[in-house]
């Protein structure tokens, strides 16, 4: 089962899924990027302060072999005496380590970036089995980074073994020398030789940061299950989410239809469009849009506003107009103003007219509608003549 889930996983890490990794402490490291930069670090260090410390140290050794036999005689001089010898070795040796944890830290950062979680210092029970522990040894990453390993310290031996044969005769020679001109000697070609090993880590740490970034991307690859159930974790189940829609659209709709009867009249188009307006007489609003629907909502719009004896005008580019142009509960446009208002003119006309307090209107002229407020009078690609 083990097998046929590991091939199953063959899509790459969502974000989340390495967000929640990240978060976990699984990131990218590179051993060797870190041995490389402490070693810099430190051969920096050393190439730096060479002077000022050999100097130091040579005091420390002259101060510490200094003593006589009243000093022998007292252990609570030597005492005090060591504990100021090792104060001021430790001068030395603090900036020293410093600088190579630094170093480890800004190679850690380097390769898999700062990350702030205890979660890998928590005890996990499960690793104490000894089934899983062995599955863990045998497995392709801890197979690729033994024979990287290996690689490693058999180059590094083989580049030290053949500087050592090739400056062998240099070392013997440093014996009839004087004692700090051998030293000079030696520590060049120790400098020499570190320089080397250097060039050796540098190597490997260029093909170790990069192949530590491709086997933690392929540790964390997805099934297709694994990234259906992440979807429906961070979006929710689709079914549950459409069918809330649909209960908020339907919540709407009866809203909507409640204030036709309060409206003042109903645009229609005549059949495809229906605009429900309303307008307060004294209010310095403009007419707003109550309602509107196309199609089934709006033979429902018409429906209920003669039900309720709600004037029903059929003005097409009108009714288009508002519905492309306008929200419900908004205010129509600038534009619309003077379509709008000949139109309410018309029906307060009309229902005095049906009331006996005025004559019968004339027919309703033609509404000043813009040609660009209207979908249908866009432009459309002119026909091509078949005759050409």
């Amino acid at each position: 089962m083990a097998g046929e889930d590991s091939q199953d996983k063959q899509l790459p890490a969502t974000a989340r899924r390495l967000s929640k990794a990240r978060e976990e402490g699984q990131v990218p490291r590179s051993r060797d990027l870190g041995h490389l930069l402490a070693m810099l670090a430190g051969f920096g260090m050393v190439m730096a302060l060479a002077p000022k410390a050999t100097a130091h140290i040579q005091e420390l050794l002259a101060t510490g072999l200094r003593f006589d036999a009243r000093a022998v005689a007292n252990p609570g001089v030597m005492l005090d005496r060591l504990a100021t010898l090792a104060v001021q070795m430790l001068i030395v040796v603090v900036p020293f380590c410093l600088v190579v944890g630094l170093a480890g830290v800004a190679a850690s950062v380097a390769s898999g970036g700062l990350v702030w979680t205890f979660k890998p210092l928590q005890p996990q029970f499960s690793r104490l089995n000894p089934l899983t522990g062995f599955g863990r040894i045998l497995s392709k990453d801890q197979a690729i980074e033994a024979l990287k390993v290996s690689a490693l310290a058999l180059i590094v031996g083989t580049v030290g073994a053949l500087y050592l044969r090739s400056t062998w005769p240099d070392f013997v020679a440093v014996l009839a020398q004087p004692l700090p001109a051998g030293l000079g000697v030696v520590g060049s070609k120790l400098a020499t030789g570190v320089q080397y090993l250097l060039l050796t880590l540098t190597l490997f740490a260029v093909i170790d940061l990069p192949l530590q970034r491709h086997l933690h991307a392929k540790r964390l690859k997805m099934s297709h299950q694994e990234v259906k159930d992440e979807l429906k974790q961070t979006e929710g189940n689709m079914e549950a989410k459409n069918r809330m829609k649909a209960l908020a659209r339907e919540r709407l709709r009866k809203r909507m239809l409640a204030r036709v009867p309060k409206a003042d009249l109903v645009v229609m188009n005549p059949t495809h469009y229906a605009v429900a307006l309303q307008y307060e007489e004294g209010s310095l609003g403009a007419p707003r849009v109550v309602a509107k629907g196309a199609d089934l909502l709006a033979l429902r719009i018409r429906d209920l506003a003669r039900e309720h004896k709600v004037p029903v005008l059929e003005a097409p580019p009108l009714a288009r107009a508002l519905y492309a142009n306008t929200e419900v509960d908004q205010e129509i446009p600038f534009a619309l103003y003077s379509a709008v208002a000949q139109v309410l003119a018309y029906v307060y006309q009309l229902r005095a007219a049906l009331s006996g307090q005025a004559p019968w209107p004339d027919e309703l002229p033609d509404l000043p509608v813009p040609a660009d407020m209207d979908p249908h009078n866009k432009k459309k690609p002119a026909a091509v003549d078949d005759a050409d």
